[in-house]
């Protein structure tokens, strides 16, 4: 059965169920039907005096066009754990319909370890999507009036950008103000995906609707004529954004096929942005369950060192275990030559390829300090020889190694995983972040670029050395960053697989995104607004005869 014939055919509990298995009271609870509803934020009220539970990160090797199935695991885990008696629960991200309809598919997880209502997830959900583009293009709409009135805080250059949750390349860079009115100039412009805008990641890191407020009033919308900054804020534009994102800001509760509550709040992706769900989200979870499942999307290099290095420190947080997926075949995937021969016996290309999940390791244990385990998203036909190998391989690293058969069996295939990470949660756990909040723009990009991708050295362009010099002369280097690159290399070509021999990252944008405080950092060819494959997911998903959604993976 496909994954979606798989969600179809089990019953959801109500929703109602799924809120009391966290005490959650009926005040609280805010229906949209009957299998999906959001938490109120008052609830912290509530439990603001409850001890949060243990915080449990998966992340990944840098993934390949295979999939690790790094969802998967992650509903696997919190289903296993309840399958020995622990109370735990999931807070993921929200898809974007860009994926859902481009290359990669729903994401909701597969075979039966998913969260359901699978089909209403990936597609409209309960609306955040919708609320974060229309507050993102309101601002738009309201700085261009602002213009055309008589531009009385004479704005030069806008540096805000349109967005939309869809993948359309042809909206990279566009000319806007064709109209021919007077008092309308034209100008170059550009979309972003939704998921890459500054509104994702102001709800991704705003700690309550106040702090929201704030931060959506800090937004830099561009300069004037004196080459000063410009925000939100100056455009009376905070209130109407605001309104737009009241219920956006309340977590998503859902549930997996075994009944297990989910939040999946926030989405941003993690090559572009961030990577994280919402800090709402998973303090809630926190508060909520003993065991909190949380994911970072991409590889760690991306995903995990933007969750520690940036949602960590902001949200005064750290994970008690870090799970690191893989599949066999994806680590053949970078020592193979010729591709094809990942699905055959290949111990040398397994070899080759597990230097890509040691380096990976690496930095989870050794740069962030963090308890590691390495989890195996199993397949019916891997082969045991390689699976000893690499467990003999992890042992050097003094690193456990659990095989997980979540996908075929539920939580029944994560038994192992769940007790293995018990038992590490209950270690003492530590937290280094890989660059100071005081270092130079510069050094933060060394840092991460040399320390976590193994760089030797970064390359600036002219205009990259001018955006720095900028972000200091208005008072931000001392943000964070937010690093933009390839997700399948440790590199910024995604043609480099092995990063063999030595290499550059090559840096062309810095951009300061001051309401949701972060720089961000675009390195190589890497594009905000993606587009569609050459045989986009769109062609195969369809309603049958009977009404219901076909062609969702």
């Amino acid at each position: 059965m496909t994954d979606i014939e798989i969600a179809r055919n089990v019953k959801p509990q109500s929703i109602e169920k799924i809120a009391k298995k966290l005490n959650i009271k009926e005040e609280y609870i805010e229906n949209y039907g009957k299998n999906k509803a959001k938490i109120s934020n008052d609830i912290f009220k509530e439990l603001e005096n409850k001890q949060n539970g243990k915080l449990i990160l998966v992340t990944s090797i840098n993934p390949t066009p295979l999939g690790e199935g790094k969802t998967t695991m992650s509903i696997g885990i919190a289903d296993g754990l309840n399958k020995i008696g622990k109370s735990a629960m999931l807070a993921l991200r929200e898809p974007s319909l860009g994926p859902v309809f481009g290359i990669k598919g729903g994401a909701t997880g597969g075979g039966y370890s998913q969260i359901i209502p699978m089909e209403e997830i990936n597609l409209h959900f309960t609306g955040d999507m919708h609320a974060i583009t229309s507050a993102n293009n309101l601002l738009s709409s309201l700085i261009d009036n602002h213009i055309y009135y008589g531009n009385e805080l004479e704005i030069e250059k806008v540096t805000w950008k349109r967005c939309m949750d869809l993948n359309e390349r042809q909206l990279r860079k566009i000319e806007t103000g064709l109209s021919g009115e007077k008092t309308i100039a034209p100008r170059q412009d550009q979309f972003q995906i939704t998921a890459a805008s500054e509104i994702m990641a102001i709800l991704c890191l705003s700690e309550d609707l106040k702090d929201l407020k704030e931060n959506l009033g800090n937004i830099l919308i561009g300069y004037n004529k004196e080459d000063k900054p410009v925000f939100a804020k100056d455009l009376n534009a905070v209130g109407a954004m605001t309104v737009l994102l009241k219920d956006a800001i309340k977590p998503n509760l859902v549930q997996t096929l075994e009944g297990t509550p989910v939040f999946v709040h926030g989405g941003p992706f993690a090559n572009i942005a961030h990577g994280c769900n919402t800090i709402i989200a998973t303090k809630m979870a926190l508060k909520l369950s003993d065991y909190t499942i949380t994911e970072a999307g991409f590889g760690a290099d991306l995903g995990a060192e933007k969750f520690l290095d940036l949602k960590c420190r902001k949200a005064k947080l750290k994970p008690n275990a870090v799970v690191c997926v893989a599949t066999l075949k994806a680590l053949k995937y970078y020592g193979c030559v010729e591709k094809e021969n990942i699905y055959e016996k290949n111990i040398e290309a397994l070899k080759i390829g597990s230097k890509n999940l040691l380096k990976h390791i690496d930095n989870l244990k050794n740069k962030f300090g963090t308890n590691v385990i390495v989890a195996i998203n199993k397949h019916i036909k891997d082969d045991k020889e390689e699976i000893e190998i690499l467990k003999e391989i992890l042992n050097k690293e003094d690193i456990q190694l659990s095989l997980v058969e979540s996908w075929e069996k539920g939580g029944k295939g994560a038994k192992d995983i769940a007790q293995k990470l018990v038992d590490l949660c209950d270690k003492q756990s530590k937290l280094n972040y890989i660059y100071s909040l005081e270092d130079s723009i510069k050094q933060k990009i060394e840092k991460v670029c040399k320390n976590i991708y193994g760089a030797k050295d970064i390359e600036y362009t002219e205009e990259a050395f001018e955006d720095i010099e900028k972000i200091e002369n208005i008072g931000y280097s001392n943000l964070p960053i937010c690093i933009a690159k390839t997700q399948y290399s440790f590199s910024d070509d995604p043609k480099n697989l092995k990063c063999e021999k030595e290499f550059n990252i090559n840096i062309k944008e810095v951009r300061v995104n001051a309401g949701a405080g972060f720089i961000v950092v675009i390195t190589g060819k890497i594009m905000t607004m993606p587009g569609l494959p050459k045989v986009p997911a769109a062609n195969n998903i369809d309603i049958d005869k009977d009404g219901n959604i076909v062609g969702i993976f």
